[in-house]
Formats: structure tokens, sequence, C-alpha cells
């Protein structure tokens, strides 16, 4: 079977809806919790996917979280080797500095809520995205920080406030600054979560939980079908 190695930050932002899809196309699932877990160097190299998730810190603090330091060489080095890599919101900006680029504290402030995609031309052509650009489909945003494009990244979406929303580095590494990987049921444990950032954001709990009612289930479907031919186009 193929295996899949997943760098999680907090247990509540997980693989979400691309899990079954892992399992259907016949992952085998190993989930580190950096700063909890050991993750192992020669297996984080070695398997055939490594995904790193989400999470409320910042790729800039490797002396309060030295963990990070570990993982953006792994990314790195996964990455000069062709090893097929993705990135979900910390995950992406932590591919972002393993490929030189810098990350900061964004001019426009968090951006915490569901909006639209926009493709960028490059981001037209490429099949898998096209569900999350479909009218209708709204994708959950929840992060602070952002990036510069990494050197030779190719930019595929962007949202009205934070340009870089998503990348591909050669075919083999992708990011996401956004969440296409939530899913409704699982969102009240994020609110709980992170009530304290959505506390300090003035975000209101009740609107956010109404509105990602509405548009889950869109993104849900959307989501199914990008990880589907996103990883048969990677993994046959």
């Amino acid at each position: 079977m193929r295996r899949a190695m997943v760098i999680g930050h907090v247990a509540f932002e997980d693989l979400g809806s691309l899990a079954p899809a892992l399992a259907t196309a016949g992952f085998t699932i190993r989930t580190c919790q950096a700063g909890v877990d050991a993750i192992p160097w020669d297996e984080g190299l070695a398997c055939d996917l490594l995904v790193v998730l989400g999470g409320p810190i910042g790729v800039y603090e490797e002396a309060v979280y030295p963990f990070l330091k570990l993982e953006k060489d792994l990314v790195a080095a996964r990455l000069a080797r062709g090893g097929v890599t993705l990135g979900i919101c910390l995950g992406a900006q932590i591919m972002a500095a393993a490929l030189g680029a810098r990350v900061y504290p964004g001019a426009a402030g968090k951006e915490i809520g569901w909006s639209a995609l926009q493709p960028t031309p490059a981001g037209h052509t490429v099949s898998c995205l096209a569900p999350l650009f479909a009218p209708g489909v709204s994708v959950l945003h929840w992060h602070g920080d952002t990036f510069d494009l990494p050197a030779g990244a190719v930019h595929l979406a962007s949202s009205t406030q934070y340009a870089h929303q998503a990348f591909a580095h050669g075919d083999h590494g992708w990011a996401f600054q956004c969440h296409p990987e939530v899913r409704g049921a699982d969102l009240e444990r994020w609110f709980i979560g992170h009530a304290c950032e959505l506390g300090q954001a003035g975000v209101d709990i009740a609107a956010l939980r109404a509105e990602s009612q509405q548009q889950a289930p869109a993104l849900e479907r959307a989501a199914a079908t990008l990880w589907s031919e996103w990883l048969a186009a990677r993994f046959g």
C-alpha cells in the first residue's frame, strides 16, 4: 500500500475530506503531532505523500516552536527530491519558507470566513481545481499570516483579501493557504479551539457557524473531486 505521513499542529485541524480520498486511493496514513510526536526524518523522506496541516502559530516562531525548523528542512528536502508534498494553511506557509520565500503577518489582517477563490490564468488550466472555482462554491479562510510567492512556483488562486491562496512547485509540491479540506460537521471543534483568536479578531461565532452550515456542503462536494483527481494524477 502507498504511505502518507501527516504532520498536524492541533488535533482538530485534521485531514477532513482528504482522509476518505486517501483511503479510497489505497493509502495508509500515519499522523504525527508536531511538538508531541517525534517526526521521523527517514520516513518523511521515503513516504509516498507528505501532508503538512494548519495551526495557529507562525512559521517565523522557531525560537518558541523549535520543531518548525525540522518541518521546513524536511519539506525542503522532499521537494528537492521530487517527493509529493501537500501543505494546507500553516503547511502552505512552511512550504513557502522551505522554498526560500518570506512568511509574515498580512497587512490586511485576519482573513477568517468563507469566500470564493479567484483562479489565476494558470489556475484556470488545472482541471482538478475547477470544482473550487465553480459558481456557488466558497472555501474557508482562517489565517493572519501570508507569504511571498516562492521563486519558480506557479500561482494558482487568490482571494479578494490575499493574493497567494494556492501555488504549485513543479507537479509534486502543492500548497493551499485556504482550507479546502474542511467538513461542516467538524467545524464546531474549530470554533471552540480557536475561541481566543476569534474573540480577538471580533468574529461573530454564531454568524460564522450559520455561514459554515450554508457553505460547507458545496465545498465538500467540490473537494471530493479535487482530492480524487489530484491523487489520481500523481499516483495513478
